[in-house]
């Protein structure tokens, strides 16, 4: 069983910057694609960003686009979100998510199988 532990939460201010740090364990990292959701409340989680197994690919959603970037070790088993520009409207609990599937990097939560328990993002105003 896949264990990831996400890292990396905290109160910035508006325009500031945080990264986020997945950390996994109990599988080899680079057998999964991985996937970066939100949930803000009373909203439901969204896709923000997912990298392919290699970490050749990337996929962010259009609110994240240009500001946002995912990138993975898989020598360190860690994958990491890091989230320039930030504004009030990313404060949301983040998940890492990994996809124990054939294919690849998918968009939708219920691609993924294995989930962190979440950090939280606060941006001021």
């Amino acid at each position: 069983q896949v264990q990831l532990v996400e890292s990396g939460g905290g109160l910035v201010q508006a325009g500031g910057s945080l990264r986020l740090s997945c950390a996994a364990s109990g599988g080899t990292m680079s057998a999964y694609p991985m996937g970066w959701f939100r949930q803000a409340p009373g909203k439901e989680r969204e896709f923000v960003a997912a990298i392919s197994r290699s970490g050749v690919s990337t996929y962010y959603a259009d609110s994240v686009k240009g500001r946002f970037a995912t990138s993975r070790d898989n020598a360190k088993n860690t994958g990491y979100l890091r989230m320039n520009s930030l504004k009030p409207e990313d404060t949301a609990i983040y998940y890492c998510a990994a996809r124990n599937s054939v294919l690849g990097a998918g968009t939708q939560d219920d691609e993924y199988d294995y989930w962190g328990q979440g950090t939280q993002v606060t941006v001021s105003s």
